[in-house]
């Protein structure tokens, strides 16, 4: 989908985002200044018996008091909002809850939702009919071990940026994407960031068009660690192929390509396409280029599917008012106005239908929301940290001239020896 500069301006003032911090979070300082006793906070942030504690970061607080208000005024409950360090919050939440201290809601990522429940730190939301109003992805990222705990408000994924002046048209395959910027003269038509650790986010849709999900599901439609489908015959052929693009001479995966270089070279226009997020539209834009985003052209007959980051709000397990906090999220954060509202300060794809539906008007987001139409979730699961020590080390190594067959077979010994 062609972006014009006018739709992509809002995306000027994204944070960007590195890819491995699970389910997209930003980094934001609290703007809130307000002392505990004026903001319902009492330092800790202990919620009192007639009052929600809602922790979220700085930059969502002006979105939410609108919904703040309403509730307050509708119940006589009010809603204390308090701006936190998207950096410290969850450890904050685990460490604040089991004291009866935390807030009663706290904003937060899908796939910390494996942590927060084996630490006990959450609860259940009840979501009632108001489940189907969602984009299917945001419902399933936001349900573990069968129970719904996160109210989704915004959906995010990556997607390939496309010079349109280089590359008019969006390319139909992987190789026709390396053959058009090669057409067009380039020696490097197409870039993503790797670096020495490699990247297995960005490099997981490619590994999920040769059949190679990292995990297989449960019976509920959920991950299920213990069914490993990185050791799948489609985990070896994926491995056969990052071997054969690190040798192509293109420079198409290359671990000496970090984030910044990557981003020069689209914005020099050395490379045709990038693959990235919505966080990296803006300083396209901003550089002149006619920026294009489509999906991720698959190297197999299959689908490229990439992560879909889901952000949200929990509810705490020791809230006193769980009955309160799951009435404001559900039938006030989970509107569409409200989460219309979240898409302005965050420029994210609503996860309610409505919201997602009306905001995609913006090209810029509508090319994102086609591009991560086969999303997945990225997984919740508190395995996924020894997944993640093993699995971009064994993709640069075979990169970099490793054998493909002989290093994936160790990533999958090594991974499954961690989850045991």
């Amino acid at each position: 989908m062609k972006v014009n500069k006018k739709g992509a301006l809002v995306f000027g003032a994204l944070l960007a985002t590195s890819a491995l911090l699970a389910g997209c979070s930003g980094s934001a300082t609290p703007t809130n200044t307000a002392k505990p006793e004026e903001s319902g906070d009492t330092g800790a942030g202990e919620p009192s018996d007639n009052a929600i504690v809602v922790w979220v970061d700085a930059e969502r607080v002006d979105a939410l008091q609108g919904a703040a208000d309403a509730y307050e005024e509708k119940t006589g409950i009010k809603v204390d909002l308090v701006g936190r360090d998207n950096n410290t919050i969850k450890d904050d939440f685990i460490q604040q809850v089991p004291t009866g201290k935390g807030p009663d809601i706290t904003m937060g990522a899908h796939d910390w939702a494996g942590e927060l429940s084996a630490n006990g730190v959450v609860a259940p939301l009840e979501l009632g009919d108001s489940a189907a109003d969602y984009l299917d992805v945001a419902l399933k990222a936001s349900t573990y071990e069968g129970n719904v705990y996160l109210l989704p408000y915004a959906v995010e994924n990556i997607a390939v940026l496309r010079n349109a002046d280089i590359a008019p048209n969006a390319a139909a395959s992987f190789d026709d994407m390396l053959a058009t910027g090669a057409a067009a003269g380039l020696t490097q038509p197409f870039v993503v960031e790797q670096g020495a650790e490699g990247n297995p986010y960005h490099l997981y849709p490619f590994q999920t068009a040769f059949g190679a999900p990292v995990f297989g599901l449960n019976a509920e439609g959920g991950y299920d660690p213990t069914k490993l489908e990185l050791g799948s015959a489609g985990g070896t052929e994926f491995a056969k192929w990052l071997s054969a693009q690190g040798k192509n001479g293109t420079g198409a995966l290359n671990t000496d390509i970090d984030g910044a270089i990557a981003k020069e070279n689209f914005l020099s226009g050395k490379s045709a396409y990038w693959l990235t997020g919505p966080w990296n539209v803006g300083a396209a834009v901003d550089a002149g280029i006619n920026v294009a985003v489509d999906a991720i052209p698959s190297p197999t007959a299959n689908p490229a599917q990439p992560f879909a980051g889901v952000k949200g709000f929990y509810i705490s397990s020791e809230s006193k008012n769980k009955v309160a906090a799951n009435d404001f999220l559900v039938n006030y954060i989970g509107t569409a106005d409200v989460q219309l509202e979240l898409y302005k300060a965050g420029n994210i794809l609503p996860a309610l239908k409505a919201a997602a539906e009306e905001a995609s008007s913006d090209p810029i987001l509508a090319g994102f929301a086609a591009a991560g139409a086969d999303a997945v979730p990225m997984p919740a699961v508190p395995a996924m940290g020894a997944v993640w020590q093993y699995w971009g080390i064994a993709q640069a190594e075979i990169i970099n001239g490793g054998d493909p067959t002989t290093v994936w077979a160790k990533l999958v010994t090594d991974v499954t020896a961690a989850i045991k």
